[in-house]
C-alpha cells in the first residue's frame, strides 16, 4: 500500500461539516441526550435538580455551562452509591456488552451499539486501511484498551493480533512471521521494541514491515515520533481519550492537533470554576459524549489543553485540541495507566515499617520509568510489596529502599520528572 493511500480520504461526512452545521448537530445531540438522561439516570436527575437546571430551557450550546462539572475522581464514589453504578447508567448491567475495571477503581461499561468507543474515524485518519494486519499491545484483561481498539480495526476490515503486553521476543517474532503492518500501543513500548530488535541485530525497515502506528496513553513528544518514524519508515499518529468515554480526539496526517471527535461536545474550562474559556486559552478538557447509556455530562478529564479552529490541510473542519500540556491534579498517567496517590497509599498501608514513600516518574530514552522510593530500615518484604503494588496499580515499579530521612521534608506523592522535547 502506498503512502498516499494511507494519507488521503475522509471516513465520515460529519468530519467536514461547516461551523453552522456542526453547532446545529451538537445542539440537537445534546438536547436529546439531556432529555433522555434526566428521565432515565438517577444521578443525572439529582445533579440537574440540585443545580436547578431545566432541560426544556436548553436552547443553545452555551446553555450547557449551567450544568455543574463532574470530576473524574467523583466516579469512584458515585459508582458505589447503588444499582446501575450509582444511578449513572440508564439501563441494567445485564443489558451491557462488557464491564471493565480501570485504576481508581472505576468501572467502565460498554454498551452493545456499533463503534461504542468511537475510534473508527481516528484509526482511518491515522492511516489504517482495509487489509492491514494490526498488532494490539494494550492490556486485554480488565482494562478496556485492548478490546476498545479492536472494534475500529474490525470496522476498517483489518486483521487484529490481540498480543497484549506480552514478552518482547514474542512480539517481535509475531511482527516478523505475520508481516504485521500496523502497531497499536503506547509510544514508549514501540520504542522499547525498536531497541530490543536492534540489539538482536534486526533491520527495522527490512526485517519488519510496519507501515502505520496508532499510539495513545502517554504524552507523545515530536522527538520520539521523529525517531520512530525514521527507524521503521512508518506513519505514526496519536489519539486521545479515556476509558470512561472513549475517543475524544485524533491526529490526521498533518499532525497539527487532535481533531475533536464527532461523537461528543468538548469544552475547555477553568479548572476551578468550570466556566468555559475562549479559544486558544489553556484550561481543563471537559467532555460530554453523546452516550445515552452512560451519560457522563460535562466530565472533567483532569487534562489541560486548548482549542484551535484554524483550517487543517486535511479538509476536516472539526476544531482541534492542541497539545496536552499537563494535569490539573496529582494523578499521573504512566505507561498508559492512571496512577492515583490514594491507591498507592492503600498499598503502603500494609507495610507499617515504611516511614515515607514517593513515586518518581522519568522517561529515559522516551520510555516511561516508574520508581517507588521508600524510607525504611532493614526492609525484607520487597517481593511482597512489588506483588501487591502490581495487583493494585497494574504496573510494576522499580523499588528503591532509602534510609529514613533521605527524602526532602516536603514531597509530592507523585513527582513527574519526565522531559518532553
Amino acid at each position: 500500500m502506498t503512502r498516499k493511500d494511507r494519507t488521503e480520504g475522509i471516513f465520515s461526512r460529519r468530519e467536514v461539516l461547516d461551523e453552522g452545521e456542526r453547532r446545529q448537530y451538537c445542539a440537537l445531540q445534546l438536547k436529546e441526550l439531556l432529555t433522555y438522561a434526566y428521565r432515565y439516570s438517577e444521578d443525572v436527575k439529582k445533579r440537574f435538580d440540585r443545580a436547578q437546571f431545566q432541560v426544556d430551557k436548553f436552547k443553545e450550546l452555551a446553555d450547557l455551562k449551567h450544568i455543574p462539572i463532574l470530576k473524574k475522581k467523583e466516579l469512584i464514589f458515585l459508582q458505589s452509591m447503588g444499582p446501575r453504578l450509582g444511578g449513572l447508567l440508564t439501563k441494567d448491567l445485564g443489558e451491557l456488552r462488557r464491564i471493565f475495571l480501570s485504576p481508581g477503581p472505576i468501572f467502565d461499561p460498554e454498551d452493545r451499539s456499533d463503534d461504542y468507543w468511537g475510534w473508527t474515524e481516528g484509526f482511518y485518519a491515522a492511516g489504517f486501511r482495509s487489509g492491514d494486519v494490526a498488532q494490539i499491545t494494550f492490556n486485554y484483561h480488565l482494562a478496556p484498551a485492548g478490546l476498545m481498539f479492536e472494534e475500529p480495526l474490525r470496522n476498517l476490515n483489518c486483521a487484529v493480533i490481540p498480543a497484549g503486553p506480552g514478552s518482547t521476543n514474542s512480539q517481535l517474532e509475531i511482527m516478523q512471521k505475520l508481516r504485521v503492518t500496523g502497531y497499536v500501543g503506547t509510544p514508549s513500548y514501540l520504542m522499547h521494541l525498536a531497541q530490543k530488535a536492534e540489539e538482536a541485530g534486526l533491520n527495522l525497515r527490512k526485517d519488519l514491515y510496519l507501515e502505520v502506528a496508532f499510539v495513545t496513553g502517554e504524552k507523545f513528544s515530536e522527538k520520539v515520533r521523529s525517531s520512530l518514524e525514521k527507524k521503521f519508515d512508518l506513519i505514526m499518529r496519536q489519539g486521545y481519550g479515556t476509558a470512561d468515554v472513549g475517543c475524544i480526539g485524533y491526529e490526521c496526517y498533518h499532525k497539527n492537533g487532535l481533531h475533536i471527535t464527532n461523537r461528543a461536545f468538548v469544552e475547555i474550562c477553568h479548572p476551578d470554576t468550570g466556566i468555559p474559556l475562549k479559544d486558544g486559552e489553556v484550561g481543563e478538557i471537559v467532555i460530554t459524549a453523546f452516550n445515552k447509556t452512560y451519560p457522563l455530562i460535562r466530565l472533567a478529564t483532569g487534562d489541560l489543553s486548548y482549542i484551535d479552529r484554524s483550517p487543517c490541510p486535511c479538509g476536516r473542519s472539526t476544531p482541534r485540541l492542541g497539545n496536552i500540556v499537563g494535569r490539573v491534579d496529582t494523578t499521573a498517567r504512566i505507561k498508559g495507566m492512571f496512577v492515583y496517590p490514594h491507591q498507592v497509599e492503600q498499598v503502603m498501608a500494609h507495610f507499617e515499617e515504611v516511614k515515607r514513600w514517593q513515586i518518581e516518574v522519568t522517561n529515559p530514552g522516551g520510555i516511561d520509568e516508574m520508581i517507588l522510593n521508600i524510607e525504611v530500615s532493614n526492609f525484607k518484604r520487597e517481593d511482597e510489596l512489588l506483588h501487591m503494588f502490581r495487583e493494585k496499580i497494574k504496573l510494576r515499579p522499580i523499588l528503591k529502599v532509602l534510609t529514613p530521612g533521605s527524602l526532602p521534608p516536603q514531597i509530592r506523592p507523585i513527582e513527574d520528572k519526565r522531559i518532553w522535547d
